[in-house]
């Protein structure tokens, strides 16, 4: 399945990012609503069998994938850490699959 640049797909580009060595990459935590899900956890599930699949495939999952922490404020004064996933394009069909 190829991800177009126009039309429904466009949202995807709108949240396209690109690293320092020109490799384009998607947060999931961005994308989970253009997939429809309501809550990151619930698609955080959907990432983690994408994961697996990628595996499974003889694939190397850390090259389309990557789990990041950030901190976040909670509150005044306050932070925790959240974790944040990223997918190459390849692996979006995967996910959209």
């Amino acid at each position: 399945m190829e991800l177009s640049t126009t039309g429904p797909n466009k949202r995807f580009e709108d949240i396209k990012h690109i690293d320092e060595n020109g490799v384009e990459f998607w947060s999931a935590r961005e994308m989970f609503p253009l997939f429809g899900y309501s809550t990151w956890q619930a698609f955080d599930d959907v990432v983690a069998r994408a994961i697996k699949s990628a595996v499974n495939a003889g694939q190397i999952a850390e090259n389309h994938f990557s789990q990041l922490t950030k901190m976040v404020e909670v509150g005044p004064n306050t932070k925790r850490q959240v974790k944040k996933r990223q997918s190459t394009k390849q692996y979006l069909r995967t996910i959209k699959a």
